[in-house]
């Protein structure tokens, strides 16, 4: 992991990996190069052997769904290769009809960690950035609480546009904002997370080696929904910045071996969080709309 000790990108110029430092309308590449910020093709900025993401944080999201405030925090596995950058397309296959956005803060992990206890974490912690942890809810039948083909496609994760250095930011401080064709739909502080930052990060390496690089994901607030293609959805935190991304159409038919898209009670409950009595119903009556 590149050692971040002011905000960095990571940019792609001449079909390779470059990182670099925003400076203006430039942005000033590690070999001395700049670059127009406006025709940058960003890359996430992080190279992690693994994505950790985790289920509900934010007590606004668990009282939305009318769920029992969880006991301690349960997490789940993203691959790398649904890292996506700023300014790049999330893809929204043909037939899918929930595909939701989940603005979150992102965690960098700078030193690797295993068994470092909850005062010590965020000393090892490289940066922050902004991501969305979309999330295809067609598939929740298929996954059986697994999030793999929800959460796990290509592309499905972008952060960016910048990761802030930690000694920079803090995170027991911060607003996070959503915000879906100009209109802000998301919204909390950090006052709001049940399990705090440090805490999800000692727990995690109490059992499993953080490796530098690696990226996790601290939960999304209430009002997750879902887009469709033409949408512009950006996550915003303050002291880090924005992050942007466009829907567009996927033409690619799903169809073959292994579990189809389908609108199931529990692809309603968690897209829409709807009381799950009232997503059974819709499914049975045929009435599987937003």
């Amino acid at each position: 992991m590149r050692p971040i000790s002011e905000p960095t990108v990571r940019v792609e110029v001449d079909g390779r990996p470059e990182w670099g430092t925003p400076d203006g309308d430039l942005i000033r590449l590690d070999d001395g190069r700049t670059i127009a910020e406006a025709d940058a093709r960003y890359l996430a900025p992080a190279e992690p052997t693994k994505i950790f993401a985790v289920h509900l944080t934010y007590r606004s999201r668990v009282e939305e769904y009318k769920a029992k405030l969880p006991p301690e925090p349960s997490y789940f596995v993203k691959p790398p290769t649904t890292l996506n950058g700023h300014r790049r397309p999330v893809l929204m296959a043909k037939g899918a009809r929930y595909l939701n956005y989940e603005g979150e803060l992102a965690v960098v992990v700078g030193r690797r960690m295993k068994g470092v206890p909850i005062d010590e974490v965020l000393d090892y912690v490289a940066g922050y950035t902004c991501a969305n942890d979309v999330g295809m809810h067609d598939f929740r039948h298929a996954d059986r609480g697994a999030m793999l083909r929800v959460k796990g496609q290509d592309g499905f994760l972008p952060l960016g546009p910048v990761v802030v250095p930690a000694a920079s930011f803090d995170p027991t401080d911060f607003t996070i904002r959503t915000i879906l064709n100009g209109d802000a739909v998301q919204e909390a502080t950090a006052a709001d997370l049940m399990f705090g930052v440090a805490y999800q990060l000692a727990d995690l390496n109490r059992t499993i080696t953080l490796e530098p690089g690696d990226v996790i994901l601290t939960g999304t607030p209430a009002n997750s929904r879902p887009m469709k293609p033409g949408d512009v959805v950006e996550v915003e935190i303050t002291g880090i910045g924005r992050l942007t991304n466009t829907i567009e159409a996927w033409d690619v038919d799903l169809a073959g071996p292994g579990e189809q898209l389908q609108v199931s009670a529990q692809t309603l409950h968690v897209a829409l969080a709807i009381p799950e009595d009232e997503a059974e119903r819709r499914v049975s009556e045929g009435k599987a709309t937003g």
